[in-house]
């Protein structure tokens, strides 16, 4: 049994994650926002969240170099299908002086039909901020996968 000393100490020990710093916040806040209409399939509000000439690397199923095929791949292959879910331990955010921000990280996809969570991928956004205006102007989908079993679970009721 530990004492009371014991655990202060442990406590003491464990590691704090840091605050998040405000582009970590606002750029997560957006991620959830355009993730949010893209799960809803409201193909107008994710849309308006990329550069016209947005330039999307899919490493299964090719490169885009605009908005609208983008979306209407979106359309074709995932509403109705598919549901994304981030994994929030592998979120970063990278400032770009005088641009922007790099968003990284990994994202599950659930199957609607079977409400399973078994695939996983990384991706890279690049962020730019015109007059005030948060839009996408790259992004890298890669290193698509199936979940480990550990990976694996089922999708929660939406």
């Amino acid at each position: 049994m530990m004492t009371a000393i014991a655990v202060a100490a442990a406590l003491a020990a464990a590691p704090v994650p840091p605050p998040a710093d405000p582009l970590t916040m606002e750029i997560g806040a957006l991620d959830a926002t355009v993730f949010d209409a893209y799960n809803r399939c409201d193909l107008p509000t994710f849309s308006g969240y990329f550069d016209p000439k947005v330039a999307f690397y899919h490493d299964t199923g090719g490169a885009t170099f605009e908005r609208d095929a983008m979306v209407d791949g979106v359309r074709k292959y995932i509403c109705g299908k598919v549901r994304r879910e981030l994994i929030p331990a592998t979120f970063r955010v990278y400032p770009i002086k005088d641009y922007g921000a790099i968003e990284e990280g990994e994202h599950r996809f659930c199957d609607l039909k079977t409400g399973r969570c078994e695939g996983i991928a990384k991706f890279v956004m690049v962020w730019t901020k015109q007059d005030g205006t948060w839009r996408i102007t790259n992004v890298l989908s890669y290193g698509h996968r199936a979940a480990t079993p550990a990976e694996q679970r089922s999708a929660p009721d939406r």
